[in-house]
């Protein structure tokens, strides 16, 4: 009798789903999964392809998690692609466009942040589910099902608007390198170009994304930041639920500004993608989850990676606002602005953690800006890709990420002014987002291709509102820029 008869057996109360696993030691259903899959418990697969774990393996499990702080440990390690994809999401980029409205309208703006929330959580699950049940990348299952053509347009659009991206993060990356050490601008974004083409390039899939696991850490720095210039956290928790809009120009710019910065294209192509990653990765254990068990998991990562995203949005217009706004300092065009203007009014300690953080979130969000475009493009021209390919299977892949890169840093050498770039990047970001947001939100809800793991309701409902939402706000956008 195999393994698999013996747990069908009158014995099989000897063992346990991997959900009545989770539940005997109170962890998430993700790590339970990821001490299975890191070789620590023991399990086997059922004729029904579920896994099962002999209920011995309770007392081996508490002994590996052991105390609170260990079993955080072990949870964030668990984390993947939606932790990753959420902390990217505060780029150096984002960084300046939420410095810059903080500075502009104080605390007035910080009720975006939970409005934006729910959008954000429906958009991503919607793309991380896309990934899990086709085993393929966005652009693959767009071409699939819409006009290669169409999809060529944005998928070009996209890399286009990720060189962007991509240049104004390297230049704002040397910028807070050499505000903290003098090395030259120049030395500082060469070498970052080059640090993270040799990452992508020579280190696998499996061993990077603990790196960029890592570099999400960077993104706390602004949250310290916060607490550090002594908000009034009465007024905070006023503005942070109680929309104050003032209906001018600039006020609904800063707005859409916003909106286009938390909800982005590449975040949709990057997060179907590194889903197809983690599944070979799984299959590599031999240890493959069923979809079922891939998507309830996958919930739990996209849910701590946006709400991350969210509070160091929310973390950033409080400092800028604390402190740059109420000292009548309204004008920022760069992250490396806000950080040097911190530095006289909340000290040394809030400037060096902004610069820093400049530093690790551009190590985080460039490789991810390039690597989005990459698998689109990869998918749609049928080349082979992945961050686990080896160069000489994915040279086509693995050129798009190198050239990016390259093209993003010539930009700090030919005169182009970033935030020019930046404010271009959103618009292509626009233009692309608003036909992306509906075709996603439409395969998601889509019983053919997603079997019985269509959307569930609260995402179809914030899905679409995301799609509504962004409409008006490009409509708005258009009406102003013309009036």
């Amino acid at each position: 009798m195999d393994e698999e008869q013996k747990i069908n057996s009158q014995e099989s109360q000897k063992f346990l789903t991997l959900s009545e696993f989770r539940r005997e030691l109170g962890i998430p259903l993700v790590l339970a999964k990821k001490l299975i899959v890191w070789g620590e418990v023991e399990a086997v697969k059922a004729i029904d392809g579920t896994l099962r774990i002999a209920a011995t393996e309770v007392d081996v499990a508490k002994k590996i998690i052991g105390t609170p702080v260990k079993k955080t440990y072990l949870f964030l390690r668990a984390l993947g692609p939606g932790l990753i994809t959420g902390a990217s999401d505060d780029d150096p980029g984002g960084i300046a466009t939420y410095s810059s409205v903080g500075a502009q309208f104080g605390m007035s703006i910080l009720w975006m942040a939970s409005w934006l929330l729910p959008m954000m959580l429906a958009i991503q699950e919607t793309c991380a589910r896309i990934g899990i049940v086709t085993n393929k990348g966005l652009a693959a299952v767009l071409k699939q099902n819409f006009s290669k053509k169409i999809v060529l347009i944005a998928v070009l659009l996209l890399t286009i608007a990720n060189v962007a991206n991509i240049g104004a993060d390297l230049g704002a990356m040397a910028a807070a390198l050499n505000m903290i050490t003098g090395i030259n601008f120049a030395q500082g974004a060469v070498m970052f170009a080059v640090l993270i083409i040799l990452l992508e390039i020579f280190v696998k899939y499996h061993v990077y994304v603990k790196f960029l696991k890592w570099l999400t850490l960077s993104v706390f720095a602004y949250i310290v930041a916060g607490f550090m210039t002594n908000p009034d956290w009465v007024i905070i928790f006023k503005n942070s639920f109680i929309p104050n809009i003032s209906f001018t120009k600039e006020y609904i710019f800063a707005m859409i500004a916003v909106f286009g910065t938390t909800i982005t294209p590449y975040l949709f192509f990057w997060q179907a993608s590194e889903e197809v990653e983690e599944g070979k990765m799984e299959h590599a254990s031999k240890k493959k989850s069923v979809v079922r068990e891939r998507v309830i998991r996958m919930r739990t990562d996209v849910n701590v990676g946006m709400i991350l995203a969210n509070v160091v949005f929310f973390f950033i217009v409080l400092t800028t606002a604390n402190v740059l706004f109420a000292n009548g300092i309204t004008n920022i065009n760069s992250a490396q602005d806000a950080a040097l203007a911190l530095k006289p009014l909340a000290g040394d300690w809030a400037f060096m953690l902004f610069a820093i953080g400049i530093i690790g979130t551009g190590l985080l969000a460039v490789p991810i800006l390039a690597g989005s475009g990459a698998y689109a493009l990869s998918e749609l021209m049928n080349w082979n890709s992945g961050l686990e390919e080896e160069f000489s299977r994915a040279k086509g892949f693995y050129l798009v990420i190198s050239f990016s890169i390259i093209v993003g840093l010539a930009m700090n050498f030919l005169g182009i002014n970033p935030i020019k770039a930046l404010y271009w990047s959103a618009f292509l970001n626009g233009i692309i987002a608003l036909p992306l947001l509906a075709i996603i939100m439409k395969i998601g809800g889509d019983k053919k291709i997603m079997g019985k793991e269509t959307n569930p309701i609260w995402v179809k409902i914030f899905g679409w509102s995301a799609v509504v939402s962004m409409f008006v706000a490009l409509l708005v956008m258009m009406f102003l820029q013309f009036s």
